[in-house]
């Protein structure tokens, strides 16, 4: 009877480990999709050399950009892209980026929308990045 019951109740934890890995599988996949059907992923050397003709966007939260940040990038949370995307020129190409790439990816989708043609996000995102940062100096 005791055995019984162990038996189940790790039958239902497996069925709970493979639900959530499919759940992460799915949402990894839609996340992709967005990252590359809405925008062009450029690695690191890609996005320095084209930076400096483009708007660089941080759609980090305000304290992340604070604690760092690309040199050159503005911050424009995603949190706020909705009610501010008209600060963005949509003639010039605009570089996303933000901690990894699925921010970014959702920004794009959005702009894109918006009618934003020339997105570009930033593979592996701020926590990959190797190049020149800036840091506010009251930033804990």
């Amino acid at each position: 009877m005791v055995l019984g019951s162990v038996t189940s109740v790790i039958t239902n934890i497996c069925w709970i480990i493979i639900a959530f890995a499919i759940v992460w599988a799915v949402t990894w996949a839609v996340n992709r999709y967005r990252m590359h059907h809405y925008a062009t992923v450029l690695d690191e050397e890609e996005f320095q050399a084209g930076m400096r003709k483009a708007q660089v966007i941080d759609v980090r939260s305000a304290a992340d950009f604070k604690k760092g940040h690309i040199l050159g990038a503005r911050s424009l949370p995603y949190a706020f892209l909705r009610q501010q995307y008209g600060e963005i020129r949509p003639d010039l190409p605009v570089y996303l980026y933000d901690a990894g790439t699925s921010v970014s990816a959702q920004a794009a989708k959005f702009l894109s929308k918006k009618g934003f043609q020339k997105l570009y996000i930033l593979n592996g995102g701020f926590l990959n990045w190797q190049g020149k940062t800036k840091k506010d100096k009251y930033a804990d």
